[in-house]
């Protein structure tokens, strides 16, 4: 059995509430969002998973491998189309 399963995060929790009539939510205070945000955003920050090293390698290198990529083929398509441009909009020499 998950031993999770029967816990409630605070967003979910604070979703939730509502009046005791049943109508609209009540509206947390300022202060109360803003430590329900930085609490959520270090509980964000403890998932993180830093790289090792040669992945960071790898991560890296793979990057700059398809901004070359990417670049040539830009470059490639303005050389074309810079060329295109010169042939249709001027006047060959007549003879």
């Amino acid at each position: 059995m998950n031993a999770n399963r029967g816990t409630v995060t605070e967003a979910t929790a604070g979703s939730s509430k509502g009046s005791p009539r049943g109508g609209k939510p009540a509206k947390a205070g300022v202060f109360a969002r803003l430590a329900l945000f930085f609490r959520q955003v270090i509980s964000e920050l403890k998932k993180v998973v830093t790289p090792t090293r040669s992945e960071l390698v790898n991560y890296t290198l793979t990057v700059l491998g398809f901004v070359i990529l990417v670049m040539l083929i830009v470059s490639g398509l303005d050389l074309l189309f810079g060329n295109g441009a010169i042939l249709v909009f001027t006047n060959p020499p007549e003879q």
